[in-house]
């Protein structure tokens, strides 16, 4: 009995350590938080709809514009928009007409002449006209370029005539002088420009010269002669070799409204004649005038080129003018590159540049007489309109002065 007492004893001991334990262990262990509460979520304003009323205005202090404060104590200025500027367009120059030119110009030529005609003069005044006179006349031709043959000439016709005259007034002097001058100038040569070919236009003209000469400008001039003249022209820049002649001669045609034909720097001055040529037919104009190149004219280059052009040039047209452009101060060196040019192109008439400066006027006789052509143009000065057509009898005057 006691036995069974103790065991019953035991195991209520047991029971009640176990469930210590166990109730010791759930305390030990924490229960998991509870689930968030769900977040209270405030939605944006709806936005107003057509038909919707608007927000009642808050009032706010408002301030005019004499109360804000502008910067620097000034008033307040609206910018204006930026100006356009506008694009400028060339004004077409009208060119000085042409008929009596030189004689507007006899001025400035007698000024750098008068050595020549007033020499002579002088020297046939003299009470006695001994060899050595004659002699000193001669040397006085010479030194004005006239060249031998041509004062040769002269100076025979003059002593005949001196002495038949027998008396010498300053006027009669001076009459006899003039006429014997113009007789050597070669007053019957045809000096006109052909730029109007019988069947068809346009006609084609061809500018040759060495460097230096100032052929691009004359080309550039004497467009404002055909343009003054009432005629429609056409710039060739067949002078690919030099830097910014194309450039030069586009701006002469832009100054009278001539349309410039011009070809990439370096390139075939053939090719440009020949668009030149094409575009003057297709656009009807009355003359196209082509300015070549000019290196040294001791290179062969130059001639074979020169000649290239005028050969594809007249698969369009006959040329109907080749002008050769002379520096007239260059005296006989001038003679030389004449005869050169002329074995290649056939020049059919002379322009005479910078006769206004120390060129001596015996130089137009000259030439004449090496190529047998007549000089057709001189220039006498820098200005645009000072390219003159070449008048025997307005030259001669200005030679031996009023």
């Amino acid at each position: 009995m006691e036995i069974v007492i103790l065991a019953v004893v035991i195991a209520v001991v047991v029971i009640g350590a176990l469930g210590g334990l166990l109730v010791g262990s759930r305390r030990k262990k924490q229960l998991p938080p509870p689930p968030p509460a769900t977040p209270d979520i405030t939605a944006p304003p709806a936005e107003p709809h057509v038909g919707d009323e608007a927000e009642t205005p808050r009032d706010e202090t408002r301030r005019t514009i004499e109360e804000v404060d502008l910067p620097d104590g000034g008033t307040a200025t609206v910018e204006e928009p930026p100006v356009v500027e506008e694009l400028e367009i060339p004004q077409i120059e009208v060119p000085e007409p042409t008929a009596g030119r030189l004689v507007r110009l006899r001025a400035r030529l007698s000024r750098s002449q008068n050595a020549l005609g007033q020499g002579l003069l002088t020297l046939l005044s003299r009470e006695h006209l001994d060899d050595d006179t004659w002699e000193e006349i001669e040397d006085t031709l010479l030194t004005a370029d006239v060249g031998v043959q041509p004062t040769q000439e002269l100076v025979e016709r003059l002593r005949e005539r001196v002495k038949v005259l027998g008396t010498r007034t300053p006027d009669e002097l001076r009459g006899l002088l003039r006429e014997e001058l113009i007789n050597l100038v070669g007053p019957d040569m045809d000096r006109e420009v052909k730029t109007e070919p019988p069947n068809s236009k346009p006609g084609i003209v061809m500018v040759v010269g060495v460097n230096g000469t100032g052929k691009t400008t004359t080309t550039g001039k004497l467009a404002r002669v055909l343009v003054a003249d009432g005629r429609s022209v056409v710039l060739g820049a067949a002078d690919t070799f030099r830097a910014a002649a194309a450039d030069q001669l586009q701006t002469w045609g832009e100054r009278v409204g001539a349309h410039t034909v011009r070809g990439p720097e370096g390139g075939d001055p053939a090719s440009v004649a020949f668009d030149a040529v094409k575009e003057g037919k297709e656009i009807g104009s009355d003359v196209v005038l082509i300015d070549t190149a000019g290196r040294l004219h001791t290179k062969t280059g130059l001639m074979d080129e020169l000649g290239k052009v005028k050969r594809v040039v007249e698969k369009h047209a006959p040329l109907d003018e080749v002008l050769l452009v002379l520096d007239a101060t260059t005296g006989q060196n001038g003679l030389i590159q004449a005869r050169v040019f002329a074995e290649v192109v056939d020049i059919t008439g002379i322009v005479l540049t910078k006769l206004d400066g120390t060129a001596k006027g015996g130089i137009v006789v000259a030439v004449q007489r090496e190529l047998g052509v007549p000089v057709k143009l001189i220039g006498l000065g820098e200005g645009a309109d000072d390219l003159a057509p070449f008048e025997p009898a307005a030259f001669v005057d200005a030679l031996i002065g009023e």
